[in-house]
């Protein structure tokens, strides 16, 4: 079996490259390394002993995507490419839009011109709206999205069940995401992020590293325990899992069904510096800063649907997420 894992050099394509190809399976990966290093791919064969085939291209391109479509045998996709950056989404809509949209109307396009009839959906709960009550099923209602990035996450599931009615030998999965975090234990891939991160735990662990001078708390005064805003926190390594889990699962499937992908538990963002903290043996300094445009107060997943149907379960902890966190920002000072 041969899939193609687009935005697959990325923070969690790479890691779910890794758990495919420890199954024995066959990995393409296309990325435009837009937001991702090709250092990465390096990282995958030392980590599984062999190297994905890559193909440094942009998915909204159709000639090069019908290119590689031709030239490899593909199975299946799993659909990472996009932008996804809550904030940046808000200041820049158009560019999510555009990109987040047309990378996956050209690869739905190719993928119906080869007869590739497998897809695993890089989803986001970032779908749910603020409106509904937590944890959040895969029958909470996506209406009223918070941002223009969950905005396109939204569009993107409604096009693939349209086109699910349409074609009956399509199986789609779409797999909405919590707040992954943590690094392979190896300490040769993990997330990257290039300037100031948006995301908490690489901010954390470039604090503690002293490439910046501290963390900004972004609002404490949210009805929470503590004010600041409560997240699911998976580890990337279990969310990889899902993705081998739900690739199974489409292999006997057809139709479009969703999954959420989360441990079910909500940490503050307090909670989880006070985490890192303990787990490294380490101080974070913060400040409190404005909220952040397109934040909602709290967000976590009820995952039953995926312990039943997948057989599949987040079963790292929050200990674990930070140390691997920290040993793979410690690894990147060491190049």
């Amino acid at each position: 079996m041969s899939i193609l894992l687009t935005g697959g050099v990325g923070f969690i394509g790479s890691h779910t490259a890794v758990e495919l190809m420890n199954q024995g399976i066959d990995v393409v990966i296309a990325d435009n390394l837009s937001n991702s290093e090709a250092s990465a791919i390096d990282g995958i064969e030392q980590i599984t002993g062999r190297r994905p085939v890559f193909y440094p291209i942009d998915v909204a391109d159709p000639e090069l995507l019908d290119d590689l479509f031709c030239e490899q045998s593909i199975d299946g996709v799993i659909h990472f490419a996009g932008y996804k950056s809550v904030g940046e989404s808000v200041a820049k809509p158009l560019q999510y839009y555009r990109n987040n949209l047309d990378t996956t109307l050209t690869l739905l396009e190719t993928m119906q011109k080869h007869k590739v009839k497998t897809l695993i959906f890089s989803s986001s709960a970032t779908v749910y709206s603020a409106c509904e009550q937590v944890p959040f099923t895969e029958e909470s209602q996506p209406l009223g999205c918070s941002n223009p990035y969950g905005w396109t996450k939204y569009m993107i599931e409604q096009i693939l069940k349209d086109l699910c009615v349409s074609d009956a030998d399509l199986s789609v999965v779409l797999l909405r995401y919590f707040n992954p975090v943590g690094a392979h234990a190896s300490g040769l891939i993990g997330e990257k992020p290039s300037g100031i991160p948006n995301n908490l735990m690489p901010y954390i662990t470039q604090v503690a590293s002293g490439i910046l001078p501290k963390l900004h708390v972004f609002g404490d005064d949210y009805p929470t325990p503590d004010g600041t805003g409560i997240r699911d926190y998976i580890h990337v390594v279990d969310l990889a899992k899902g993705h081998v889990a739900a690739l199974a699962y489409a292999d006997r499937h057809q139709g479009c069904e969703v999954f959420n992908l989360g441990t079910g538990k909500g940490y503050s963002v307090l909670d989880v510096v006070r985490a890192f903290e303990q787990a490294n043996d380490l101080s974070i300094p913060y400040e409190i800063a404005p909220r952040r445009a397109g934040d909602i107060a709290v967000c976590y997943a009820n995952t039953q649907k995926a312990e039943a149907v997948l057989g599949w379960k987040a079963e790292k902890s929050l200990a674990e997420m930070c140390r691997d966190s920290w040993r793979w920002q410690k690894s990147q000072e060491r190049e």
